[in-house]
């Protein structure tokens, strides 16, 4: 397993940060490289809403799927937001494989 690790991006709403810390910490522990984002919008840095930071997060977010062998989407209670939906159709045209949080719910 040393040397050969699968590349994982989280994706989903950032108003789910604890799910995202505990998805990051599990799939790193099953050995996989894990890419997230950078900052919680949803859950407290204001950062995000200042002009032009989300339109750039949102695109340097699709450059980190650019980089993943698949994606990890963190879809508590089946909610997918519109930028998620996006990460994911752009994820699939690219080849991506695209795994969820809760499969029950896509």
């Amino acid at each position: 397993m040393i040397g050969k690790y699968k590349v994982i991006t989280l994706c989903g709403s950032t108003r789910f940060k604890e799910q995202f810390l505990e998805a990051q910490k599990r799939l790193t522990l099953a050995g996989n490289i894990v890419i997230s984002v950078g900052l919680f919008g949803h859950s407290g840095d204001d950062e995000v809403w200042t002009e032009g930071t989300k339109e750039m997060l949102d695109d340097m977010h699709k450059r980190k799927i650019d980089m993943a062998d698949s994606i990890f989407v963190i879809n508590v209670g089946g909610y997918i937001g519109d930028s998620t939906r996006s990460e994911i159709e752009y994820a699939k045209k690219n080849g991506k494989e695209v795994e969820y949080l809760d499969n029950t719910c896509r």
